[in-house]
């Protein structure tokens, strides 16, 4: 009797305040391999926020709430008063958000101080309420997910959370298989995940330091899990997505070049340049490249050359075109490169 087949991974694109706005998603999401995504953190702290504030995080919901490749966005609320946090989701579930997030892991110091993100965990019963006001809040078809961290100083507190949480009424839950405290550190405890698969009535998506296929393919191993949010991976290595799921299907993923990296660049430059004021259309790029260099040393070399530019045109020279080729580079990859999970397994076949 042969194996049974494996479903093939679900991918969420992560929240990544100041650096996974609308624009990345698109890029991002034409590639490949993502089922959705969600908004960096609306943060609710006094009022219902007006609806101007959810379109300008979430300007896909003016689209049926996906983006262009037709990939839904959810939009995240961060937030400690469960009567706000509800009036807030049930405001961004009128405008069409496809899901309501809930932000129960950021770990930035800003953030927990006003008692927000990760902060929250200290105090599992309050994220349980928040849950349950804002389940309530929405129709019954709006997905309401979380995300949480092992703990915050230590993951001896993961047993109570997750013992809060065994009555929340959430769709699924992405768990940061870290502590506050460790941050970003490595390694990320993947093993944990078993627990909190165990325990509770809702699908785990584990997150925490997937940066190739192959670190999926232990994750799963390790925690379980067939569903996995990619966060700063995705950023190093834009093509990300659609190797994993070339990688499921057997395939050798192969990776995006250096020069179909660039013309991507150079797309991103032009979208920034239109949706928003010149002056502020270069830093996306070079904060795009701190990543890229992780994986691509001529990020790093492209960097050291451009870090004082402020001018759109000089960074599109420096990107290898001229302003006015733009467009026709974003064609070239789009004709050089397959789009969607689909094609680019056919083309690595």
């Amino acid at each position: 009797m042969s194996a049974p087949v494996k479903p093939a991974p679900r991918l969420i694109l992560a929240p990544m305040e100041g650096v996974m706005d609308s624009i990345m998603r698109a890029l991002l999401t034409e590639i490949g391999g993502y089922e959705r995504c969600v908004t960096e953190f609306v943060r609710v702290s006094q009022t219902v926020l007006p609806k101007r504030v959810f379109y300008r995080y979430a300007p896909e919901l003016l689209s049926d709430g996906v983006t262009a490749s037709g990939v839904p966005v959810y939009v995240q609320l961060l937030g400690s008063d469960p009567g706000l946090m509800a009036a807030n989701a049930r405001r961004v579930a009128m405008l069409g958000a496809p899901g309501i997030d809930l932000n129960f892991g950021c770990p930035a110091k800003t953030v927990n101080r006003s008692q927000g993100g990760a902060s929250l965990l200290r105090t599992p019963d309050l994220i349980r309420s928040i849950c349950v006001a804002v389940r309530d809040s929405v129709p019954a078809h709006t997905p309401v997910t979380a995300k949480i961290r092992l703990g915050f100083d230590n993951d001896s507190e993961l047993e109570d959370i997750l013992r809060a949480l065994e009555l929340a009424p959430l769709t699924e839950l992405t768990i940061h298989a870290r502590t506050r405290r460790q941050g970003y550190r490595p390694p990320a405890h993947w093993h944990r995940l078993r627990e909190a698969r165990a325990s509770l009535p809702f699908p785990i998506i584990a997150n925490g330091a997937l940066w190739r296929p192959s670190h999926v393919s232990r994750s799963a191993s390790a925690s379980g899990c067939e569903a996995f949010m990619l966060a700063r991976g995705s950023l190093c290595r834009p093509d990300l997505g659609a190797a994993i799921q070339a990688a499921h299907q057997t395939a050798e993923p192969v990776p995006f070049d250096w020069e179909q990296v660039k013309q991507l660049l150079m797309y991103f430059l032009e979208q920034n340049r239109s949706q928003y004021d010149p002056r502020y259309a270069v830093n996306p790029v070079k904060q795009w490249l701190v990543y890229l260099k992780f994986y691509y040393p001529q990020a790093g070399a492209l960097f050291a050359k451009v870090k004082r530019v402020t001018d759109p045109n000089a960074m599109a020279t420096a990107l290898g075109e001229g302003h006015e080729a733009q467009a026709a580079g974003h064609d070239e990859y789009r004709r050089r490169k397959p789009t969607g999970p689909a094609a680019a397994r056919g083309a690595q076949q």
